[in-house]
C-alpha cells in the first residue's frame, strides 16, 4: 500500500509511472489527498473541541467550589453542546480514514523507472536467454502424453478423487517430485537462505499484509467455517513472519525459503493452453524471500535473479528472462522478472518463477520496519521469487529430455532421484 506522504510529495511521478499500467490515476491520487486534508482538518477540529471541553469542565469545577452554581450550570449546557459536537467530529474523522484506507487498497504499487509500458504479456521486454532447445524426434510427445505412457502422473485419477487440477504423482514421478523439491532446498540454503517450514492456511491479516486480500478475482480458497485462506504461495506466511515487527538494520538482510503446495483456483483460465502440468489448481512451489534495507534491495533483486539462473544452468533446460512491462505486474510489485523455460514438445514458453521486487508496498501493509541508524522507524524492502515452481519446470524436464529410450532425468537430480532414466 502506498503511504500517504509518498503521494503527496510525489503526486505527478505516482500518475506518470501508474500510467505503465495503463491507469489514468489522476481521480484517484486527488481523491486521496482531498480525504486526507479531510482527515487533518476533522482531527484538527476533534482535538480543539476535546481541547475546549477540557477546559470548561475545570472551570465548572472550580465554578463549583466557589459557589457560583448558577454561572457552572450554564457552562455545563456550553460542555453539552461540545460533547455532541465532538461525537459527530469523531464519527466523521472515523468514516473519512476508512473511506482513504479502502482507496489506497485499491491503488497498486508505483512501478519502477524500468518497466516497459505495455497492455498485455506481448509487451514484456526479453532481457536474457540462454540454452540451447533440444531437436526432438518425429514423434515427440507433450508431456501430459508422456506421463500417461510412463505411468508417472495420473490426472484422471486426480480428477476423481478432487477434480481437474489436483494431479496425482506416482512411482518415478512421485520421486522426480520429491528430488526437485529437495535440490531446490539445498540450493536456496547454500546460498544463505534459511529453511522454514510454514503453515499452509493463513488468516486475513496476514493475506491482506502481502496484498493476496482483497482477493478481487476470487483466486483464493477460502475456508468459510474458520475464516481461513489456502496459501497461493509460501510468499504469503513467509512474508507474514515479519508483520508488526520492528528490527534492528543490524539484522537485515534476512533471507528465507520454504516448500509448500500451492492453492489456486485459477478462475478463467480455459484452453489447450492450460492442460497437464501447464496451469494446477494444487501445486508445489520452492520459494525464496528477503527483507531488505532500502538502498540494497535492487541489488538483492539482481542475486536473485542470478540465483534462479544457476539453478536452470545446471537443470540445462533452454530458459529466457522477461522484465514485465506495467499492464502485465502484479498488483503488489514495483518491478518483476519472469523467467520461462521453452517447452520443445509444445513448442511455446512456459513460465517457471517470477522475481519481484515490492519496495515498501507490502511492507506498509505489514507494519514491517526496522530502526535505521538515526534511531527512527523505517519501511523495509520485501522481495519475493520462486526457486522454483514445479509443475512446469517437470514438464520442461519431461519433454525436453525425452528419448527414444525413456525420458533421461538430469545430471544434477540423478543423486536425488537414485535413478538416470524414466522408462
Amino acid at each position: 500500500m502506498l503511504q500517504v506522504p509518498f503521494i503527496r510529495e510525489n503526486k505527478a511521478l505516482v500518475i506518470e509511472r501508474l500510467a505503465k499500467r495503463n491507469i489514468d490515476a489522476t481521480e484517484m491520487i486527488e481523491a486521496v489527498i482531498a480525504l486526507d486534508d479531510d482527515r487533518k482538518r476533522l482531527q484538527s477540529e476533534l482535538d480543539n473541541t476535546l481541547a475546549e471541553s477540557n477546559t470548561l469542565s475545570k472551570q465548572i469545577g472550580i465554578l463549583y467550589k466557589s459557589g457560583e452554581a448558577q454561572k457552572a450550570n450554564a457552562l455545563k449546557d456550553k460542555t453539552s453542546a461540545l460533547k455532541d459536537s465532538s461525537k459527530t467530529l469523531n464519527d466523521d474523522l472515523n468514516n473519512t480514514v476508512v473511506a482513504l484506507h479502502e482507496l489506497l487498497c485499491k491503488i497498486p504499487n508505483v512501478p519502477n523507472q524500468i518497466v516497459p509500458s505495455g497492455s498485455t504479456e506481448d509487451d514484456n521486454l526479453e532481457v536474457y536467454k540462454e540454452g540451447d532447445i533440444p531437436v526432438l524426434s518425429d514423434n515427440a510427445l507433450p508431456h501430459w502424453e508422456l506421463a500417461k505412457k510412463y505411468d508417472i502422473i495420473d490426472f484422471e485419477l486426480g480428477n476423481k478423487i478432487t477434480g481437474a487440477g489436483f494431479p496425482v504423482y506416482k512411482g518415478k514421478g512421485a520421486k522426480l517430485q520429491r528430488a526437485l523439491i529437495t535440490y531446490f532446498l539445498d540450493k536456496n540454503t547454500a546460498a544463505g537462505y534459511t529453511e522454514y517450514q510454514l503453515p499452509l492456511l493463513v488468516n486475513e491479516d496476514s493475506g491482506f499484509g502481502t496484498g493476496q486480500l482483497p482477493d478481487k478475482e476470487g483466486q483464493m480458497y477460502h475456508v468459510t467455517g474458520d475464516n481461513l485462506y489456502l496459501i497461493p504461495t509460501a510468499e504469503v506466511p513467509g512474508t507474514n513472519i515479519f508483520r508488526d515487527v520492528v528490527l534492528n538494520e543490524t539484522e537485515l538482510p534476512i533471507a528465507v525459503t520454504g516448500y509448500t503446495p500451492c492453492f489456486r483456483r485459477e478462475a478463467g483460465s480455459y484452453g489447450a493452453h492450460v492442460r497437464g502440468l501447464n496451469r494446477l489448481h494444487q501445486f508445489d512451489k520452492v520459494e525464496i524471500l528477503r527483507v531488505e534495507h532500502p538502498s540494497k534491495s535492487y541489488e538483492a533483486l539482481e542475486g536473485m535473479v542470478n540465483h534462479v539462473k544457476t539453478i536452470l544452468q545446471e537443470l540445462k533446460l533452454p530458459y529466457r528472462i522477461l522484465r514485465l512491462c506495467g499492464g502485465d505486474l502484479g498488483f503488489t510489485s514495483a518491478l518483476t522478472y519472469d523467467f520461462e523455460v521453452f517447452s520443445t514438445a509444445q513448442d511455446r514458453w512456459l513460465e517457471i518463477s517470477s522475481v519481484s521486487n515490492f519496495e515498501t508496498f507490502q511492507a506498509n501493509r505489514l507494519k514491517l520496519r526496522f530502526k535505521n541508524s538515526e534511531g527512527k522507524n523505517e519501511l523495509a524492502h520485501t522481495l519475493n521469487g520462486s526457486a522454483l515452481a514445479l509443475p512446469r519446470v517437470l514438464a520442461g524436464i519431461l519433454e525436453n529430455y525425452q528419448t527414444e529410450e525413456g525420458i533421461l532425468i538430469p545430471e544434477v537430480l540423478q543423486p536425488y532421484t537414485g535413478f538416470s532414466i524414466i522408462n
